[in-house]
């Protein structure tokens, strides 16, 4: 009989040890992100503006991701990423239910990672964290109309990426998404892009281009995501930062180009003046942004940006320049809780488009500006689990 409960016991203890050990293997996380705050914006369509808003120094979140083992080094894993407005609870990126990721794929520690579904292109994955907006200071600092896509206004649907271990301080992948549809080339999109990071030194450089993008709703950038809706986009662009102390100094330049540009997610209207074909939009980015650690609580940070654009139509071309400059300062109230203030301002000047564009507009605002000029300040708690 004893020997009966003794063997009993060993196999119970043996059966808890390997169900425990096969736990062991798998990991899963459930984390998010609530920016809340009151903005204040100078201009709207010719009036000044008091509102609440969410998700601006970080797009308010919630996500699970997971790691299961799989042995020999190789993992599988998966990560589905909603995102909210806080103040009405409805979804963001279009409606859907998992708008800032949803992907599932295979990763080893010497071959790298493997994934499928809606995902970051590579410019966000690489490039955008040498910029301010990318980097610290979220969706206020963004480049004019987010031209280059450093602050993830839309992401890539039906998208397979690839993304290398990291290799004495190198890192680099690249992404293709499906059209999707029998024309295969038709809302298409495609990004590569690699970084550099050793010591306090960071340089990353990216590439993007998508056919079609903001037309139809199954392809790689669908109607409701997209920045701009044009025939062809590409972007470009590098940056390094350095970080030296308690300071961290930065430079990115980014090149964007868009074949007949006929409107924009932010502005919903056309972008051309009335009876006039837009044929290119280009704009050039030049950014400067440093950031100053005063205390391990407490930081503030600068950033300017000097854009060039190209405005050409069949019978014209004008080239309007656009001044950016921001400041923010935040302070953190314990290790998942900070307040902040940011402080942007918008200056349109040069050329005459003689259309919508001629009007300042600080991206993640209600509507441009009825003038050449903007000024947005913005006062938030975030908090993240």
């Amino acid at each position: 009989m004893k020997k009966n409960v003794i063997a009993t016991a060993v196999i119970t203890a043996c059966a808890a040890l390997a169900v425990s050990s096969a736990f062991a293997q798998s990991s899963m996380t459930l984390y998010g992100v609530l920016d809340e705050g009151l903005n204040y914006t100078s201009n709207v369509k010719g009036h000044s503006v008091w509102e609440m808003a969410s998700g601006y120094a970080q797009g308010s979140r919630w996500g699970i991701k997971g790691v299961e083992n799989l042995g020999g080094g190789m993992k599988a894993v998966f990560q589905l990423e909603n995102g909210f407005d806080i103040n009405s609870g409805r979804l963001g990126q279009g409606g859907r239910m998992f708008g800032r990721q949803a992907y599932a794929g295979l990763s080893d520690d010497r071959f790298g990672t493997l994934t499928l579904g809606r995902q970051y292109d590579s410019v966000v994955d690489y490039l955008a964290q040498t910029t301010a907006n990318g980097n610290w200071a979220g969706y206020l600092f963004s480049h004019p109309y987010d031209n280059d896509n450093t602050d993830n206004s839309f992401r890539l649907g039906n998208s397979v990426k690839y993304a290398s271990p990291e290799i004495a301080g190198f890192r680099f992948g690249g992404v293709y998404s499906f059209s999707n549809e029998t024309n295969f080339a038709n809302n298409r999109a495609y990004s590569f892009g690699g970084q550099y990071a050793r010591g306090g030194l960071l340089v990353a450089a990216a590439y993007l281009q998508g056919n079609n993008p903001g037309m139809g709703s199954s392809g790689a950038i669908t109607a409701n995501d997209a920045s701009f809706i044009a025939g062809r986009m590409r972007v470009f662009g590098g940056g390094i930062n350095y970080t030296f102390g308690a300071a961290t100094a930065g430079f990115a330049y980014t090149n964007s180009s868009y074949q007949n540009p006929t409107g924009n997610g932010y502005i919903g209207i056309p972008l051309a003046a009335p009876g006039v074909r837009l044929d290119t939009l280009k704009y050039q980015n030049f950014e400067v942004n440093g950031k100053y650690q005063v205390t391990p609580a407490f930081f503030v940070g600068a950033q300017y940006v000097y854009t060039r654009v190209n405005d050409a139509t069949s019978s014209d071309s004008v080239k309007p320049k656009i001044h950016s400059a921001g400041l923010m300062a935040d302070y953190n109230l314990s290790k998942r809780t900070d307040v902040y203030v940011q402080g942007v301002y918008q200056k349109v000047a040069g050329d005459s488009t003689h259309s919508i564009l001629d009007h300042a507009f600080i991206p993640g605002l209600q509507a441009p500006s009825s003038t050449d000029n903007q000024l947005a300040v913005r006062l938030a708690l975030r908090h993240k689990f």
